[in-house]
């Protein structure tokens, strides 16, 4: 069983008429895991004022301490009583980048359901997942280093100030374009089990 830390993210819809209901019991949920060891944290936020949608994290130290949570009686009882207002949910189990390496979640899952009931597709081995982000990062800082060249001033401008700058304009890029457009076309490749 691994023993890295483990984050569940899930989003949940909520009856709009038990909003007040709602934060109570997404309150006793957290205040519950927090009893159990290898407990990490968590956090919950509502999408707007006015939104149905509710998103929450936790984290524990590893598979097994989030597994006796997840089996836990106390969390059973828990998700019985949202039963009446949480219309849905879809969660996932993330231990580091390899939410990059997602599809766009689709569907749902009903609140009662187990969680641990249907396994997430494992994500790709990390050494893929390095693979993947060096054939974006690559190009693109590669690409940065030569547009700024051009620029006469940039070879003044001090070493932490230029990593800054570059930092600051290719982690967008990275994360919103070229990360999400690099996973599309190697797919195949990174659900392939090697």
């Amino acid at each position: 069983m691994g023993s890295e830390p483990i984050t569940v993210s899930i989003r949940r819809e909520v009856d709009p008429d038990r909003v007040a209901e709602a934060t109570v019991w997404a309150q006793t949920g957290v205040n519950l895991a927090n009893r159990y060891p290898g407990f990490l944290g968590s956090g919950w936020v509502r999408a707007g004022e006015r939104s149905t949608v509710w998103h929450m994290l936790y984290r524990f130290s590893n598979e097994q301490t989030l597994a006796e949570w997840e089996q836990s009686p106390e969390r059973a009882w828990w998700l019985e009583m949202g039963r009446g207002f949480v219309r849905d949910e879809r969660s996932r189990r993330r231990t580091g980048i390899e939410g990059w390496f997602d599809e766009p979640p689709t569907g749902s899952i009903p609140a009662v359901a187990d969680a641990a009931a249907e396994p997430l597709p494992a994500a790709p081995p990390r050494w893929k997942q390095a693979v993947t982000i060096w054939l974006g990062f690559f190009p693109v800082n590669l690409a940065f280093a030569l547009l700024m060249s051009l620029v006469p001033p940039w070879d003044g401008v001090p070493l932490a100030l230029r990593v800054l700058a570059s930092t600051l304009v290719l982690t967008p890029i990275m994360t919103y374009w070229v990360l999400p457009w690099v996973t599309r076309m190697l797919r195949p490749w990174l659900e392939r089990r090697v």
